[in-house]
């Protein structure tokens, strides 16, 4: 087993692609394959496998997620850090904050429209940690 934390600097709500900077540590563990764990440590952004090529992918799932998931809902009490503060934490569960993948030699076994993403639900720049676990055949 291996492990290795990601940082991310995010510039605010919007998708961020993982998949290169994790195939680079995966590569350069010298695996043949196994199963990369990923679990970012926050509430407030979320991880996906999503559409690589299409950024109106990216768009038709914020417009979504933002019809649904409303920022300063009268109904919500926890607006600690401001009006998107419990929208962030809401879009958070509805999505992942895990996700196994398969690896071989090289790195992630992506399908070829498929993209690792970090999903930023807060509207301002974070910095975001992601644990990868690697687990070796």
């Amino acid at each position: 087993m291996k492990q290795h934390r990601l940082e991310i600097a995010t510039r605010g709500r919007g998708f961020y692609r993982l998949d290169p900077q994790v195939n680079n540590w995966v590569t350069d563990t010298g695996t043949g394959g196994g199963l990369c764990h990923l679990f970012i440590l926050h509430t407030s952004a979320s991880l996906i496998v999503t559409e690589n090529a299409d950024p109106d992918v990216h768009h038709d799932l914020e417009v979504w997620m933002s019809s649904c998931v409303i920022d300063g809902d009268p109904r919500f009490a926890h607006d600690a850090e401001g009006p998107d503060d419990m929208s962030a934490h809401i879009r958070s569960v509805l999505t992942q904050t895990a996700l196994s993948l398969p690896v071989g030699r090289g790195g992630l076994i992506l399908g070829t429209w498929q993209g690792l993403y970090l999903w930023e639900h807060r509207t301002g720049p974070h910095q975001r940690s992601v644990c990868l676990t690697l687990l070796e055949n």
